[in-house]
């Protein structure tokens, strides 16, 4: 059964985020000590995450950033905050969706299904299995597959899952346009339902981890259709 910490410090959303979360099958429990989440989510081991911004001492993105310290866990935030700004946040700091309050209960399940399924069910087996052949090699820059690790000319940089599925399925495909909807269904499922704004900051993020290992604008965006990992860039950064 998975396991689902809920941390949301208004009693009311909190109580019907667990009953939803019990009825559909999951075993969920509220955070409690808003001083030590990281202490209770440790204890806890959860599966998955649902994570609301607006909390007591620190706020979602700080613990967020505090979980990514020592677990890729699913990380759904929760939040009134409807800005755009506030979803972009959510994403660089760790985060893997973002669900605005009110909190419409059928899209929540299928974000938390769907999230699981990536990270534990039929599409992590499938990663498992692409992860077994160790790296991808492409004019010396090197995926770990297996570490989420960037590696070039000697540096490296550790990447998230999202950041290490985009890193893969542009080095499969060097100097070829990949389309946003194949992006999109590489890193989420439930396609309908995800931010298309969500993929973009994904993929800068992808962006800033290549520039940290010296590699520039290597990430093309193709108008209207999606982006291309710029080959030409790649092996100019090599001579």
């Amino acid at each position: 059964m998975y396991r689902i910490f809920i941390i949301e410090d208004d009693d009311k959303i909190g109580m019907i985020l667990k009953s939803t979360m019990e009825k559909y099958g999951f075993e969920a429990v509220r955070a409690v000590n808003f001083k030590d989440l990281l202490g209770e989510f440790a204890a806890y081991e959860p599966h998955l995450v649902l994570l609301d911004i607006n909390l007591p001492y620190f706020d979602g993105f700080y613990w967020c950033r505090q979980i990514r310290t020592r677990s890729n866990v699913p990380i759904l935030f929760i939040s009134a905050r409807e800005g755009e700004m506030d979803q972009v946040m959510a994403i660089e700091n760790g985060g893997d969706d973002y669900l605005p309050k009110p909190i419409h209960l059928d899209l929540l399940l299928a974000k938390v299904k769907g999230a699981l399924r990536r990270a534990y069910g039929e599409y992590a087996a499938a990663t498992a299995s692409s992860a077994s052949g160790g790296e991808l090699d492409l004019y010396s820059l090197r995926l770990n597959l297996s570490r989420n690790e960037l590696e070039w000319g000697g540096l490296r940089t550790e990447l998230t899952k999202n950041e290490r599925l985009l890193a893969e399925a542009f080095m499969k495909r060097p100097d070829e346009i990949v389309t946003r909807e194949h992006l999109l269904e590489a890193l989420w499922d439930d396609v309908q339902f995800v931010d298309d704004n969500t993929l973009t900051v994904n993929v800068t993020r992808l962006r800033k981890k290549l520039e940290e290992i010296g590699i520039m604008k290597a990430i093309e965006t193709v108008r209207g259709q999606g982006y291309r990992l710029n080959g030409e860039a790649l092996r100019e950064a090599r001579i």
